[in-house]
Order: C-alpha cells, then sequence, then structure tokens
C-alpha cells in the first residue's frame, strides 16, 4: 500500500498513545506509588530511586535522564524509524508524571495499599495496552531487551519479565519487607493480565477445521442456521490417498459450542479441529484496527 494511504491514521496512533500514558501516569502516581510499591520497568527504577532518597530525586527526572541515554544508544543501534513513537513516549509520560506529581499530592484509596495497587495496575495496564496497541512504548526496559535481542536470540517476553522481576526483587534493599516485594509481583500480574485483555482478550476468535463427507450439509446449516460464512478447500486425505473436503469456519469464542453442536447433529463422525486466533478482522467480526 503506498505511504500516503497510511498517513490518516498516524494521529490516531499518537492521540490513542497520548490517552493510554494518561491513564498510565493517573495509575502510577495516584494509586501505586502512594502504596510504596515497585512496579517493573525503568518506571519500576524511577520509583526506587525516589523512594530511596525520600522523595529528593523525582521519578520522573530519573525516567527521563536513563532514557536519553538508552535512546542515545538505541537510535545508533535501531535507527530513528524505529525508536520515533517511543521518543514521543517517554517526552509525553515525563510531562504527564511531572503534572500528577504536582496534582495529586494525597493517594487516592487511602489506608488499602494492596487495594490501591490493584486499581493502580488495571489503570497501568490498560494505559500500556493502548501503547502497545498502536506500536508505541515507554522506553525503558523496553529499548534495553530490543537491543539485546537484537544481538542475541532472547525471546522479548521473556526478557522482559526478567527485568521487571529483578526490578521488584530490589525493592526489598530499601525497605527490608518481603511484603512489598509480594505487592510488587501482584501489580505485575494485574497490569500483565491487563494489557494482554486491552490488545487480544476481547478480539479472541476461533478457527474450525471439519473433515466430513456431508461437507456440503455442514457448510450449508452454518450458513444458513448459523448466518456464518466458511470456506471449502479440496484435499487428500494421504493415508487413503482419496480426495476430500475440508470445511473452514472462523467464529466468535461464543458461538463455538452451538457450532460443534450442529456439526454434531448432521455428523457424529466428522473430524474436527479448533483452534484459537488472536483477532479475526472484517466483515461480521471487528474492525480492522487502525
Amino acid at each position: 500500500m503506498p505511504k500516503r494511504y497510511l498517513k490518516d491514521f498516524y494521529w490516531k496512533d499518537y492521540a490513542l498513545i497520548l490517552v493510554g500514558l494518561t491513564i498510565y501516569a493517573i495509575g502510577l502516581i495516584g494509586f501505586i506509588k502512594p502504596g510504596g510499591i515497585v512496579t517493573g520497568g525503568l518506571t519500576g527504577i524511577a520509583l526506587l530511586v525516589e523512594y530511596a532518597t525520600n522523595g529528593s530525586i523525582p521519578l520522573q527526572y530519573t525516567y527521563f535522564l536513563t532514557n536519553c541515554a538508552l535512546l542515545f544508544v538505541a537510535l545508533k543501534v535501531l535507527g530513528l524509524k524505529f525508536m520515533i513513537k517511543t521518543i514521543y513516549g517517554v517526552v509525553v509520560l515525563t510531562f504527564l508524571l511531572t503534572i500528577c506529581q504536582t496534582y495529586i499530592t494525597e493517594p487516592i484509596v487511602k489506608n488499602e495499599p494492596l487495594l490501591s495497587g490493584v486499581i493502580g495496575g488495571m489503570m497501568c495496564g490498560v494505559g500500556i495496552g493502548l501503547v502497545f496497541s498502536c506500536n508505541g512504548s515507554t522506553g525503558g526496559t523496553d529499548i534495553i531487551v530490543a537491543l539485546i535481542n537484537k544481538y542475541k536470540n532472547i525471546a522479548f517476553g521473556r526478557g522482559m519479565l526478567l527485568c521487571d522481576f529483578t526490578i521488584i526483587c530490589c525493592s526489598y534493599f530499601i525497605f527490608y519487607n518481603y511484603q512489598t516485594i509480594i505487592y510488587g509481583l501482584i501489580v505485575m500480574g494485574v497490569m500483565t493480565y491487563s494489557i494482554d485483555m486491552v490488545i487480544n482478550g476481547f478480539r479472541q476468535s476461533v478457527q474450525i477445521l471439519i473433515f466430513s463427507e456431508k461437507y456440503d450439509v455442514i457448510a450449508d446449516a452454518i450458513n444458513t442456521e448459523l448466518h456464518r460464512g466458511c470456506t471449502v478447500l479440496d484435499g487428500t486425505g494421504w493415508y487413503t490417498k482419496k480426495p476430500t473436503k475440508v470445511v473452514i469456519v472462523l467464529a466468535k469464542r461464543t458461538e463455538a459450542l452451538e457450532m460443534f453442536r450442529l456439526i454434531k447433529s448432521i455428523d457424529e463422525k466428522a473430524f474436527i479441529s479448533q483452534s484459537t486466533v488472536r483477532g479475526v478482522y472484517g466483515e461480521g467480526f471487528d474492525k480492522i484496527r487502525t
């Protein structure tokens, strides 16, 4: 597709990243920080520095200066095109953290550190999920893992998990309290789940492959009774060396049970394969993500 057609979507990406970072900043400053909880990522390191200095070094300063150093290295290795949304995310989040630090001076949820942390984790997860859905980034450990991944065959998710776990465990050397580590890990779990739900959770669909001699009856029934489209492909049973037909159906997860019942009522000997797909876009499903 020519690039001129993609220009209309750029401003939407940056607007959505702004919304996501705003939610993230409020969750971090309004809920997580007052509970003395440490999160993963570079914001977690920045929180550790602020806790250790009793607030003398606000977290946004550590976050911004460390990111500047990382971005300087990453720009040479990964290139400007790859990093432009990360630079935008770092600058905007630094500004938002400063604003929130100025105006949110008291805990939003008082005397409930775990509850406050869970709410903050949900907000941070939703915010980061929106950023990730636009291929944005908040920098920090994302850059570190991306740099390592360029030269070493290390899974990105595993690298992020290891970094976050290490940062949270380091909170023990400030508070000397295992409870802080447990709270941090709970918040990290809530954030991870929230991110996944925003990006993938509500888009999960199923792909069903149906092998049956009554493929034509099944395909017609799927069209007329379930109002779902399907595709019939030609195949060959390699054991029997006989031609066969394969019916492919993409459906929403909630429709899977009804489809199985329909297939069973037509042909109890049908061979069925079901797999989960992260997203299906087009008529009858989600709109193409822009």
